[in-house]
């Protein structure tokens, strides 16, 4: 199983995506546990969280979460823009499985 976190500002604009990345998950038959949460709240989820994807807007945080989080085994990236905004989400998908490889 793979656990994939994205993060935006406030936490709403990647629920559409989640959405996306779950159907997508079901028909690839990929055993995934996909959540969204604003920045500020990810601490919360930092223990279930195989993969980090900050949204294209908070970009800026990728530094510090790289540095917060993937000494604990945590992989970090961030959302292509185009992929978010078409919310693609077999895309991001696969962008996160093949980092966790």
């Amino acid at each position: 199983m793979i656990r994939i976190t994205l993060v935006c500002a406030a936490g709403v604009s990647t629920s559409l995506l989640v959405s996306k990345m779950n159907i997508a998950a079901s028909q690839m038959n990929i055993d995934a546990i996909i959540k969204a949460t604003a920045e500020n709240n990810f601490g919360k989820y930092a223990d279930h969280t195989d993969v980090l994807m900050l949204g294209p807007q908070v970009s800026y945080l990728l530094a510090d979460a790289k540095s917060r989080y993937e000494h604990l085994g945590i992989h970090v990236t961030v959302i292509s823009k185009e992929d978010y905004t078409s919310l693609n989400g077999e895309k991001v998908l696969k962008d996160a499985l093949a980092l966790a490889k």
